[in-house]
């Protein structure tokens, strides 16, 4: 049975901003090894759209962009909306049935399965299907912006932390 594992990196304030902070080169290789390691990913419509950029090669990458890019396009991806018609290449829409879908997969899948966006994580939150919260917490404050917890945040349990590179701080949470 798969895991459902919803991780982010997230400000000190509690936000998440792709375009504030950046991962460090340590952490972008961290994110690589994680990516080639997943059974697939679950993504909300605007972090699948972000997430497209990875979908064609651009010549400004170096050989970690590349990687990620590789290891990104090679896993499933899940695709929660109600309004794209078509996804792209190794993606499928999900249906309505939010939670048969997502139980479907952790039954039929094994390792972990990426669970991508704020909103989508508070939809499996509330029917408890998120198994690990993983917050990459950076030295950033940012004062508004995307939480990472889009609802009240469920009753967590701290299992692990760890450093990651020079600041960053990543920890482990599992349902209370």
């Amino acid at each position: 049975m798969a895991k459902l594992v919803f991780g982010m990196n997230q400000s000190l304030d509690g936000y998440v901003d792709h375009l504030a902070f950046a991962p460090s080169p340590t952490l972008f290789r961290h994110f690589i090894e994680e990516a080639r390691g997943q059974a697939g990913s679950v993504y909300g419509r605007q972090v699948y759209e972000l997430m497209r950029y990875w979908e064609d090669d651009h010549p400004e990458w170096g050989a970690e962009e590349h990687a990620f890019a590789a290891a990104w396009r090679a896993q499933p991806k899940w695709i929660v909306s109600r309004s794209l018609e078509a996804v792209g290449p190794n993606a499928r829409l999900v249906g309505a049935d939010l939670e048969s879908a997502i139980r479907g997969l952790k039954a039929e899948r094994d390792g972990e399965i990426e669970v991508a966006g704020p909103a989508l994580a508070h939809s499996l939150t509330e029917l408890g299907l998120i198994d690990e919260y993983r917050i990459y917490l950076h030295p950033v404050v940012l004062g508004h912006g995307t939480p990472y917890f889009a609802g009240p945040r469920p009753p967590l349990r701290l299992m692990t932390h760890d450093r990651i590179g020079e600041d960053v701080i990543r920890l482990t949470y599992v349902p209370a």
